[in-house]
Order: C-alpha cells, then structure tokens, then sequence
C-alpha cells in the first residue's frame, strides 16, 4: 500500500491543489506572504502524511509526523481566514475550503488515534 492511497492524503492534495488555483488571484505584493504561506502549509499536510506512512513502523514517529499534519492543516485554515477577511476570497469560497480542512483534521485524528490500522 502506499501513502497516496490513503483518504486523508487524497483530499488534503485537492485541497492543497485547488488552494494553489486559488491564490494565483491574490495581490501581486502578498507573493512573498500570504500566498507563499498558505500555499506551503496546505502542501505540508500532505508531505507530513507521507513521511507518518514511512515511518509508521515506529508508532511515536508516525503519531509525531501526523501531528505536524494536523498542524499545517490548522495554520491553512488561518490564512484562509486571512485571505477571506482581506477580500481575496468570499466567504462561501472560504467556508467550502474550511469544511474540506476540518473533514481532512478528523482523518488525520483518525490515524493518530488508530496507527495500529495503518500498518503501525
């Protein structure tokens, strides 16, 4: 099995890849800010989620690496917030993305509370 397989990857790579789509709207002079920020915190989640898998045969290392990925999906979901209250997104674009990062969350906390499941 491989880590792309998993669900939480799946849709946390939708995510990161519409977010991208996304902040090519944003102002040219938050290039080196917001757009890089949310841009390299939606990528992490899945970068987290593939070296959890890798490790997962040692049960502190994979929890630890999948906590980074909740991390990341929780510091996207501030800059979403930014990039709404700043007007680069709407509200319900921001809602729909939020959602998808709390669902993307709770498959995280899934594999955390359940390594055993993942080969761990």
């Amino acid at each position: 099995m491989s880590f792309k397989t998993l669900l939480a990857y799946q849709k946390g790579f939708a995510l990161s890849m519409e977010i991208f789509e996304i902040s090519k709207t944003f102002p040219k002079e938050e290039t080196y800010s917001l757009t890089d920020q949310i841009r390299r915190s939606s990528r992490s989640v899945c970068a987290n989620i593939a070296e959890a898998y890798r490790k997962r045969r040692y049960v502190k290392h994979f929890i630890s690496k999948l906590t980074d990925s909740d991390a990341e999906n929780s510091e996207t979901q501030v800059w979403l917030q930014f990039a709404m209250s700043s007007g680069y997104i709407s509200v319900e674009i921001e809602t729909d993305l939020n959602k998808r990062s709390e669902e993307i969350g709770r498959l995280i906390n899934y594999m955390i509370d359940n390594p055993g499941k993942f080969g761990v």
